[in-house]
């Protein structure tokens, strides 16, 4: 039989979320604190029900999907009633003891990816990291998971941290060097477009390379007059982190004076 969920939000995350659960199971009902974002999601996945009261949820859905933003989950959570039913939150940073004293059978959901409500994400290779506050929450947990994606991995709270601060470096920090890198051509009247083959060629090696592997330029190389050169023709925010990071790379990357 047909699961029934529910999703609690309309944003970036509940987007893709819901667009995936609907093609493998019922999506009962969207909640949204604006009700004309909560009919459109509603919409667009088939779902009649829209609403944006949380005292008007249906008490009858197998599981509870919050997906808001981190600071309004709490709230969610105390303005709901317990109905035996598997609530979900989906922060990657957020513990679910979110949930203590407040639900029966509880877990958490990360799906590790960045999302936009513009753009709906094919959810079929994202890892999902799971935990569930027990094993019958998180078989159920895991179950609901592998409807959308093969890779579902259970992970207590403090390993999601980790995951999180890595998603950061790998995800957050890499974007805005890309800002930065746009920045410096901008100036010159330049595209970033002429970047793009050289980016995708350093992301599509990693499915070949441990990233240590593959890194390149000058300060791998210890190239310490290249380095200067470039740190001449920067100011600011960019100088410093010009200088940080190929300090950092050079760290990892020691000469190996019997190599000499």
């Amino acid at each position: 039989m047909d699961q029934r969920v529910v999703i609690i939000g309309s944003g970036n995350v509940a987007t893709s979320l819901a667009h995936g659960l609907a093609a493998r199971c019922e999506v009962a009902q969207i909640y949204s604190r604006q009700l004309a974002h909560a009919r459109a999601l509603a919409d667009a996945v088939g779902c009649t029900n829209a609403t944006d009261d949380l005292q008007l949820l249906v008490n009858d859905a197998d599981a509870y999907i919050i997906a808001v933003r981190d600071d309004a989950i709490a709230d969610v959570i105390a303005a709901t009633p317990d109905n035996g039913a598997l609530w979900i939150h989906t922060s990657g940073s957020k513990p679910i003891d979110l949930f203590a004293g407040r639900r029966t059978r509880c877990g958490v959901l990360w799906p590790m990816q960045s999302f936009s409500r513009e753009v709906v994400t094919p959810l079929d290779e994202v890892h999902f990291f799971a935990e569930a506050n027990n094993e019958a929450a998180l078989d159920d947990l895991m179950e609901l998971g592998k409807l959308m994606s093969c890779h579902v991995i259970e992970a207590d709270s403090g390993k999601r941290k980790l995951l999180h601060v890595a998603s950061v470096f790998s995800c957050n920090f890499a974007n805005h060097m890309w800002t930065l890198a746009d920045e410096v051509l901008s100036e010159a009247g330049l595209p970033f477009d002429a970047l793009l083959p050289l980016i995708r060629t350093t992301v599509d090696k990693l499915d070949r390379l441990a990233p240590a592997k593959s890194q390149t330029g000058p300060a791998v190389r210890h190239d310490i007059q290249v380095i200067e050169n470039h740190l001449a023709m920067l100011n600011g925010d960019k100088r410093d982190i010009y200088d940080m990071v190929s300090q950092s790379i050079m760290n990892h990357n020691p000469i190996d004076d019997n190599a000499q």
